[in-house]
């Protein structure tokens, strides 16, 4: 007897893989669209969850955004039940507008998980993020000028929230939804080049690939791996420095900080200022550059105006922020 398809088993590996710890007889929660890749998850995980002993369910969002989609909401509930999975929940949000039309609705789909996760008591919520996706959130953010830990792309496990596909390409985990005879929904939002990652997915990655030759979005999933283990080696460093230079709530010895190194340093004030109330959205790498040169060009030089209605200044030895 024959075994299940490559793609199959591929998808059903990185479910295993990704569900290791978890518990026996906890829920885990598979986010479903109705696009391939998270069919394609949900399938696989109502195949592997039971076999670890552990219960598995589904939720699906409805943002509302196009007309018909509490009908398209309705159609991923009766996949997903027909899959196996139990409970299914679907959920329609109301999207703002803070972040632009993308970072509003992953919003208001995040808030909607958590709430749902919450309320059932899931120990685990899957997400469908393959590597392609990988590689156009790289992208993205490399365009706004980010740092090493945004560069790092999406964890495989971050809270509750796991990825267990982000290691296999966009084309496996479609193939594997086609060979168990899923009949995945086209998210006209996917080709809109209204939207920043359609224009990545669709023009900037084919061009690279046209420029520099085939491999780049596993490329760009390689460096967002590496450059994670190197933020979280700073970020642990950083908070073994935030306890040596601190002095008190929003206060910094500014020689202990001086002796750091810059990409340490630079963390310390961050969440410094983070801690004191500057909006994280709002703290731009500009505001923390003028905080350093508090510490490495001090020439008397007048407070340093923040985000949220704080400031940073320098009181003798010490930096000083709050309002």
């Amino acid at each position: 007897m024959s075994g299940p398809a490559p793609s199959v088993a591929a998808v059903r590996v990185a479910v295993r893989r990704a569900l290791a710890g978890v518990a026996a007889g906890d829920l885990v929660l598979v986010a479903c669209s109705g696009g391939a890749d998270s069919l394609a998850l949900a399938a696989a995980t109502a195949f592997v969850a039971p076999r670890l002993g552990l219960r598995a369910g589904g939720v699906t969002v409805d943002h509302g955004l196009q007309p018909g989609s509490a009908d398209q909401a309705a159609e991923v509930v009766r996949v997903l039940c027909g899959l196996g999975l139990d409970p299914v929940d679907s959920v329609a949000v109301a999207v703002g507008t803070a972040g632009g039309p993308e970072g509003a609705a992953r919003a208001a789909r995040y808030a909607a998980l958590d709430r749902v996760a919450g309320e059932r008591g899931a120990a685990a919520v899957l997400l469908g993020h393959t590597r392609d996706d990988q590689a156009e959130t790289v992208l993205l953010r490399l365009a706004r000028g980010s740092g090493a830990r945004s560069l790092a792309g999406m964890a495989p496990g971050s809270g509750r929230y796991l990825r267990p596909l982000l290691d296999l390409d966009r084309a496996t985990v479609h193939a594997a939804a086609a060979d168990m005879g899923l009949r995945p929904w086209q998210d006209p939002h996917n080709t809109d080049p209204a939207y920043a990652r359609s224009r990545v997915r669709n023009a900037a990655l084919p061009a690279l690939e046209d420029a520099l030759g085939p491999g780049i979005a596993a490329a760009l999933a390689r460096t967002a791996a590496l450059l994670r283990d190197d933020a979280d080696a700073l970020d642990g460093w950083a908070n073994r420095a935030a306890a040596e230079a601190g002095r008190g709530p929003g206060e910094l010895d500014a020689v202990v900080l001086a002796g750091l190194p810059r990409a340490v340093r630079t963390r310390v004030l961050r969440r410094t200022a983070l801690a004191v109330g500057c909006p994280a959205g709002a703290l731009t790498a500009g505001h923390v550059a003028e905080l350093d040169r508090l510490v490495t060009d001090w020439r008397g030089q007048a407070h340093v105006d923040l985000p949220g209605g704080r400031r940073g200044r320098r009181v003798g030895a010490r930096i000083v922020l709050g309002q």
